[in-house]
């Protein structure tokens, strides 16, 4: 049975009678100067009219080919009937120019049936495969589908072959943390004897399917390899978290927290994590204080690193991966951690139980100390205090309750990521004030000093 399509032209309507198929009206680029593509499948038997937007108007056809407009000759055999002219013997692959008045629309008609395809199975030579490629051996063909422009350039119409087949594609987000298989989907203008694609990361099929005009027509062939691609193309992605010390009196005084730039003040613990994809067996982290990696100062056979840097200096790690044969290698993103010099600092005045929350705790200001170690004693020589966490500190108390003001003595013994050695010592004041009685209002000004009352520890010797 006859099928007719109709499409609006710049004046009037185009339509074809006779076609077994869909004519298929394609967009052509702007830069062509066509209004249209018609797709017909075959044109024998096929009229083409032009319906005039106007009764009285003149219409005049005239077609051109690979020439565009400087072929431009007087279409034979056009007939009128009212609005309607129309064209029963279309010369295929051709442009027509079909002007009402002064209005011309441009078109190009090809004869799909000229660029027949023919599909019978599609396969891979993994002899010539490497690292990053892959390449498809097509047993059959499909052709460019060639038009031109008024202006004769030669172009090519997207017939639009669907290749589809897995891969695996890395995910790092509030979901997930990993290689996940996906799939692609590649969009072909036209089919050689040839396919070079990216190589999967994972074990595939190769599905080939279309064209698109087949497709819209319901006669899309579908071709799947006939045998299983076996990756052996490696990647890799690595993570590293860094554990967070928030401690008021340490000076973060380098690196920082996660992301590639990492370390601080030492110790810094790190969780390197390397992910790899399938076709991995070798792997191992690398770690080096040459950014180049010409001298490797450490190999770690794992997926997983649990390191503790406590020396001063900047470090460079990546992660390296290698399949079974060694040919196809892959180096994660550089990690930098710095770890920055030591320093320790000893305040000599603190107030506890003066005022809650406020220079109530005596502490060290440091960064970077790996070993430490404090005593703090009593104007009788006592031991009132001891701690060996730069991060803690001393608040004041003996067995539970607060020592009287006065003069108190720190003896520390620490070592710095830089390997400097700390031996301090020094006066620790204790203020305390109270409430004057003769003021009101709970003001303090006026307050005197609290000259004993407390628990300092005399007499106690340990």
């Amino acid at each position: 049975m006859a099928a007719i399509v109709a499409v609006v032209a710049s004046a009037g309507t185009i339509g074809f009678n006779g076609n077994t198929r869909e004519v298929i009206d394609v967009s052509p680029e702007a830069s062509t100067g066509l209004h249209h593509i018609y797709v017909l499948d075959g044109v024998d038997g096929v009229t083409m009219t032009y319906t005039a937007a106007s009764a009285t108007a003149t219409v005049t056809w005239q077609d051109f080919s690979d020439g565009g407009g400087a072929s431009v000759q007087d279409t034979q055999g056009v007939t009128r009937t009212g609005r309607m002219t129309r064209l029963s013997n279309i010369t295929p692959n051709h442009g027509y120019i079909i002007t009402e008045g002064t209005t011309p629309t441009y078109v190009w008609v090809t004869d799909y049936s000229t660029f027949g395809m023919k599909l019978h199975g599609i396969s891979h030579n993994a002899a010539t495969d490497d690292c990053g490629t892959t390449r498809l051996i097509i047993d059959g063909d499909a052709p460019e589908i060639v038009y031109y422009s008024i202006n004769g350039a030669r172009r090519v119409l997207d017939r639009q072959f669907k290749l589809t087949y897995n891969t695996l594609e890395w995910v790092n987000d509030s979901t997930a943390t990993e290689w996940q298989q996906a799939p692609v989907e590649r969009n072909l203008e036209s089919l050689q004897s040839e396919i070079v694609v990216p190589a999967p990361l994972c074990n595939t099929t190769f599905t080939l399917s279309g064209d698109r005009f087949m497709e819209q027509w319901g006669e899309a062939i579908t071709m799947e390899s006939d045998n299983t691609y076996v990756t052996r193309t490696v990647d890799c992605r690595a993570t590293a978290v860094q554990d967070v010390r928030e401690n008021d009196n340490e000076r973060q005084v380098a690196g920082g927290e996660g992301g590639e730039m990492l370390g601080g003040s030492a110790p810094v613990h790190i969780v390197f994590t390397g992910h790899p994809t399938d076709a991995v067996v070798y792997r191992e982290w690398q770690l080096s204080t040459d950014a180049e990696f010409e001298t490797i100062d450490q190999r770690i056979n794992a997926d997983e690193v649990d390191q503790t840097f406590n020396e001063a200096g900047t470090f460079y790690l990546r992660y390296v991966v290698a399949n079974g044969d060694g040919t196809c290698e892959a180096i994660s993103d550089v990690f930098t951690v710095n770890i920055g010099v030591s320093e320790l600092l000893c305040p000599n005045v603190f107030s506890p139980g003066s005022s809650e929350g406020t220079n109530d705790v005596w502490k060290v200001s440091y960064s970077s100390i790996i070993d430490f170690h404090c005593w703090i004693f009593n104007r009788w020589g006592n031991k009132v205090c001891e701690f060996t966490d730069p991060s803690q500190g001393w608040d004041g108390t003996y067995h539970g309750k607060l020592v009287g003001a006065g003069v108190y003595y720190y003896v520390i013994q620490a070592t710095g990521s830089d390997g400097k050695k700390y031996k301090l010592s020094g006066d620790i004041n204790i203020i305390r004030h109270k409430k004057n009685p003769y003021t009101s209002d709970g003001d303090e000004e006026g307050t005197l000093p609290d000259t004993g009352g407390g628990d300092d520890g005399g007499g106690v010797v340990e």
